[in-house]
Order: C-alpha cells, then sequence, then structure tokens
C-alpha cells in the first residue's frame, strides 16, 4: 500500500489499508468457505462479520438465524480470516472518526482492489481529480482508449473530453465559448430560481404570483410589478425605466469584470473575484477554488437543461414546472412528456400596451 495514497495524507492511507484487508477477507471467506448455491449468503455473512467490528455502520438491520448459523460456521473453520476482517472493521471505525463518510471509505476499497486487480471499471472510484489526463470522461467507465482533442487536457473546470464536432480547436474560439458557456450558466442559475420561487410561493404560500413565463406582463398592468407582493419595496410600472436600470446596472458590472477597476486590476475574465464578487473570501485557498469552479459548472450545466425544459413546459402545457411536477406524480402515467406531443395548450395572454 504504497504510492500516490501514502504520499496524501493519513486518511486516505488507512482507507487502502482497509480496502486491502476487506478485499481479502470478502474473497478468502468466499473462495474457501462456501458451496457455490452459497455464495450469496456466505458474502451476507462476512459482510454482518464485518459489521461487529464498525458499530457505526449498518450494512443490514438484523441477522437471521441462518446467517448466524453461517457466521460461527465460518468462525470455526477459519479463525484467522474472522480476525483479519474485524480488524478491516474496527479500521474502518478508525477512519469514519476521522471524518471520512461510509462512501468515502467504499469508494477508497473498490479502488484500492481496482488497482490491485488492475480491472478499470473498478478503478473509475479512484477518479477524485477533476483536472489533468486522469479526470473523469464524458463516456465514464467506457472512455478507456478514447481518441480525446489533444485541446481538451483536463486544464479547465468541466472538461470531460467531449467535442465531437471539433467547434473548440481553435484557441481564440475555445476561450469565447468557455466564458459564453459560463455566463449563460451563471443565469440560468439564477433563472431556475426565479421561475420555482413565485410559482411555489402561488401554490403552496398563498401568494397571488403570476407563473414565471407571464410574470413580465405584469408591467403593463395597472398596478403594475411589485417585488415579492409588496409596493413599497420596487414598483414597476415602466419598461423602459426597467430596461434602462439593467443596463446601467450590468454595464458597470461587466465593465468590472473585464476592465478591472478601483478594486481589482488585471482580473481574471471568467473569476474576477475580489470584494465584490467574493467578499467572504471563499476563493482565498486555490485547492478550495479549484473545486468551486467545477461545481459551479456542473449545476450551471444542468440549470441551462432545466430552463430548456422550463420553455418547453410551458409552451406545450401553459403551465409552470412545479405544477407539471405536481400533476405527473398524481397521474403519471396519463400525464408525462409522452402524451403531450403538440404545443397547444398555451395561448398568450392579450396585453395593452
Amino acid at each position: 500500500i504504497e504510492g500516490p495514497l501514502m504520499r496524501t495524507n493519513q486518511p486516505k492511507y488507512l482507507a487502502a489499508g482497509a480496502a486491502t484487508l476487506a478485499v481479502v477477507g470478502l474473497l478468502g471467506y468466499s473462495a474457501t468457505n462456501f458451496a457455490s448455491p452459497s455464495l450469496g449468503a456466505g458474502v451476507t455473512a462476512v459482510q454482518s462479520l464485518a459489521r461487529a467490528g464498525v458499530r457505526g455502520v449498518a450494512m443490514r438491520p438484523k441477522m437471521g438465524t441462518s446467517e448466524k448459523a453461517l457466521l460461527e460456521k465460518a468462525f470455526q473453520a477459519n479463525p484467522a480470516k474472522h480476525s483479519l476482517i474485524k480488524k478491516a472493521g474496527a479500521l474502518t471505525e478508525s477512519l469514519k472518526r476521522t471524518g471520512l463518510s461510509t462512501q468515502q471509505i467504499a469508494a477508497g476499497v473498490v479502488c484500492q482492489h481496482g488497482k490491485e486487480t488492475g480491472n478499470e471499471a473498478l478503478m473509475g472510484a479512484c477518479n477524485i481529480e477533476w483536472y489533468g489526463p486522469n479526470r473523469p470522461k464524458w463516456l465514464g467507465p467506457f472512455s478507456s482508449g478514447m481518441d480525446i482533442p489533444s485541446y481538451l487536457n483536463g486544464e479547465y473546470p468541466g472538461d470531460y473530453g467531449w467535442d465531437t464536432m471539433g467547434l473548440s480547436a481553435d484557441p481564440a474560439t475555445f476561450a469565447a465559448m468557455r466564458n459564453a458557456e459560463l455566463i449563460h450558466a451563471r443565469w440560468a442559475m439564477l433563472g431556475t430560481v426565479g421561475c420555482l420561487y413565485p410559482e411555489y410561493m402561488r401554490l403552496y404560500g398563498g401568494a397571488d404570483y403570476p407563473v414565471w413565463f407571464k410574470a413580465g406582463a405584469q408591467i403593463f398592468a395597472d398596478e403594475g410589478i411589485n417585488y415579492a407582493g409588496n409596493p413599497n419595496l420596487i414598483h414597476a410600472k415602466s419598461a423602459i425605466a426597467v430596461l434602462a436600470t439593467q443596463v446601467v446596472l450590468m454595464s458597470f458590472s461587466e465593465a468590472y469584470r473585464i476592465r478591472g477597476g478601483p478594486l481589482g486590476e488585471g482580473l481574471d475574465l471568467n473569476y474576477p473575484g475580489g470584494p465584490l464578487v467574493d467578499p467572504l473570501g471563499l476563493a482565498d485557498d486555490p485547492e478550495d477554488f479549484a473545486i468551486l469552479k467545477v461545481k459551479e459548472i456542473k449545476n450551471g450545466r444542468l440549470a441551462m437543461m432545466a430552463m430548456l425544459g422550463f420553455y418547453v413546459q410551458a409552451i406545450v402545457t401553459g403551465k409552470g414546472p412545479l405544477e407539471n411536477w405536481a400533476e405527473h406524480i398524481k397521474d403519471p402515467y396519463n400525464v408525462n412528456g409522452l402524451t403531450n406531443f403538440a404545443a397547444t395548450k398555451f395561448v398568450p395572454p392579450e396585453t395593452a400596451l
């Protein structure tokens, strides 16, 4: 158990040791003690035995009489392997006390076993890196041997090696597309919250808010748009005034992001940081910052797909996403995407300009 695992930190080193003990004990019991028809029961028994040394990890709530008898037989036949499994359980318990979760320990076991056996599918559990050549690829365990473009080398967050059309082969185009994706991702994350919140308050909070795709038309109504339903907060009645305000605010923010200013010079175009953008200093640590970048782009991509779904649902059903979801849960067989092929249920409201 040497190499990268040993060179990182003690918890990961201990995880490798627990992996080896668990794998050896599991294979030893299943190979020597149980006939083929009883292999499944044997594995269950070994799991229960490991539980005896790991009080905090409940693999199964209870053991039946047959399992207990099988365990007793295993104990008597192989006391050395019995001791080995108990040590693995005790080591797992010590790992949990260091702060590792059961999922992290299990990933370490699978990763170590994959390295020992050369099983690439199991070694996929070792992919805790999000940058560089060892990062996860877009086809997961089936990505081995794929011809990944040379310009997708894992330098940037969210790079899964996928560019089948070569759209990012030109460096300048690649930089522009990364910037556009990130900006759209951030707007989409804000947009999903903006679409869901008023509908949630209308359905479950008793508020009189319109569905998201009809909210903008409220500015042409006599009462205008009241932020959070309160006219004392933001009372918008002029589309021109709203547009002008957005232009001014966005101009200042974009100028700061692109050119910097008194609060920051030479800022990163995509991650300007600084006291205005990151007042809490969440990205001060380089390692934490690298992980936050990955989380941002992954959630942003999911939000962009969600917004696309919101658009399609609005056109097809004329309802918001939460109302669509509630109707689907109530009658999933008759209310789903396959029962709504034609966009015939949405009629734009009449507005007086």
